[in-house]
């Protein structure tokens, strides 16, 4: 199995920027997939960056295009998620998922951190 935890969440003004960490408990490069969701009260979890592919591609929401990039440190075991011109709207928890193939198609989530954008 694999363990993700969050950071680098906060309050931020309209237009600031902000860096997510997800670091996981083995090396990414074993995972398939290792991406970013969001959550906000009352609504579904939605997609806002990933590597899949085994981290040779790249998928965004199309909110974020733009203006979030998700990046990763292998040897850090590592996956960022680097946020500019941040909006009230992007307002959410955020959390990092983890998804391994074999032996089973299984995911894994982190606790989540918490992204305020307010001025």
């Amino acid at each position: 199995q694999v363990q993700v935890v969050e950071s680098g969440g906060g309050l931020v003004q309209p237009g600031g920027s902000l860096r997510l960490s997800c670091a996981a408990s083995r090396s990414i490069s074993s995972i398939y997939a290792m991406g970013w969701y969001r959550q906000t009260p009352g609504k579904q979890r939605e997609l806002v960056a990933e590597f899949t592919s085994g981290g040779s591609s790249t998928n965004y929401a199309a909110s974020v295009k733009g203006r979030f990039f998700i990046s990763r440190d292998s040897a850090k075991n590592t996956v960022y998620l680097q946020m500019n011109s941040l909006k009230p709207e992007d307002t959410a928890v955020y959390y990092c998922k983890a998804t391994v193939r074999w032996p089973r198609l299984e995911y894994y989530w982190g606790q989540g951190t918490q992204v305020t954008v307010s001025s």
